[in-house]
């Protein structure tokens, strides 16, 4: 199939439709609105459904119903978004529902600003709401990569039957790339009668399914603890995600970043290749599960004096990092979060103040 070009936001869009997804529920807020804008037209155009709720926690509960209905179904929202959707998927997450959740982040803490970030990191990787739950979370760094991540993202749901999570930063939603929709991407949905509130006719049944996630007797919450915690360690064995970038030759230093700021870092390895500098890259594609033992190889080779990590936030994956590499080697940090990506120049400056 020919590459088109088109925006992050809408490839992320149409990817939702090509994986076969046909509702769609949101709340409008910047940098991720044109999701909505597109998919607003495009859901009628294939027999979908699109809802504007009346906010981001209304929109969350509606997720949860189309999910617990065993529908592909997704939203997408910008981190204070995300927050106000937080219950709602520990909720989706306890029932063992599948969605599809892309977090287009903006500058925080509170409202911040529209810019990209990458500041919702915890909130993506740690939980983000109440309870002992992970979401399976995908890290894009362009618009071909956020489309081959949102189709696969309704796959994976529905094989963990939990909610799973796109983490783009604000200029993965508004740049625009060449891109292609793959075929081979497509997945027929999972047997659901066994679980979802489908219908006992539509199923032809005489078994009633039951979607919750109250569990009042502490043996049965436990074991439901316990099924959720068998899943996550599934997805450690199964779906970790990462690339590694000139890390075939002795480098002196390991990055390790992810999304749109792995891009900036390696341009700045290339223009450093020119002076004789090696410095090796390591991106996470997913940050959970998180790729702790390539990271840990990669930081440990003999060549490799120094690990950084470099973010758009104040410091939040550098803690995984710094687990990963167990002590091994000195972990530095550097970031910035005011919505201004730290340009090539200034990677050089940092790294050759390690060396």
């Amino acid at each position: 199939m020919a590459k088109v070009l088109m925006k992050g936001n809408e490839a992320i869009g149409e990817a939702a439709i090509r994986a076969g997804c046909l509702n769609y529920f949101a709340y409008p807020i910047t940098p991720q609105s044109e999701v909505a804008e597109y998919l607003a037209k495009r859901m009628p155009e294939v027999g979908g459904v699109f809802l504007q709720g009346e906010s981001e926690v209304a929109v969350g509960y509606m997720i949860f119903g189309a999910a617990g209905c065993g529908e592909r179904v997704m939203t997408t929202s910008s981190s204070p978004g995300i927050s106000l959707m937080s219950e709602a998927l520990s909720y989706i997450a306890a029932a063992q529902c599948p969605a599809v959740f892309v977090n287009i982040m903006r500058g925080g803490p509170g409202l911040g600003g529209i810019l990209p970030s990458q500041g919702d990191y915890f909130q993506a990787v740690k939980g983000g709401g109440h309870g002992d739950y992970h979401l399976l979370v995908f890290a894009p760094d362009g618009v071909q990569e956020a489309v081959e991540m949102t189709m696969n993202a309704f796959t994976l749901a529905e094989k963990y039957r939990g909610p799973v999570m796109i983490l783009g930063d604000g200029m993965i939603g508004q740049m625009m790339e060449p891109v292609e929709f793959p075929d081979n991407l497509k997945s027929e949905p999972s047997n659901k009668d066994a679980w979802a509130t489908s219908g006992m006719d539509k199923r032809k049944s005489d078994k009633r399914n039951l979607v919750r996630s109250l569990f009042l007797d502490p043996t049965e919450l436990n074991a439901n603890n316990l099924a959720l915690k068998a899943k996550y360690v599934q997805m450690k064995k199964e779906e970790i995600l990462y690339e590694g970038y000139n890390t075939d030759l002795d480098y002196k230093v390991l990055i390790v970043s992810y999304g749109t700021m792995s891009r900036v870092c390696k341009t700045s390895i290339d223009m450093m290749k020119e002076e004789g500098i090696e410095v090796g890259l390591l991106r996470p594609r997913t940050l959970f599960p998180f790729p702790e033992e390539a990271i840990f190889k990669a930081a440990t080779r003999e060549s490799c004096k120094a690990v950084i990590s470099i973010e758009m936030s104040m410091g939040q994956m550098v803690e995984d990092v710094e687990r990963c590499v167990r002590g091994q080697r000195k972990v530095d940090f550097y970031g910035e979060c005011g919505g201004d990506i730290p340009t090539p120049e200034k990677i050089i400056e940092v790294v050759k103040g390690l060396l």
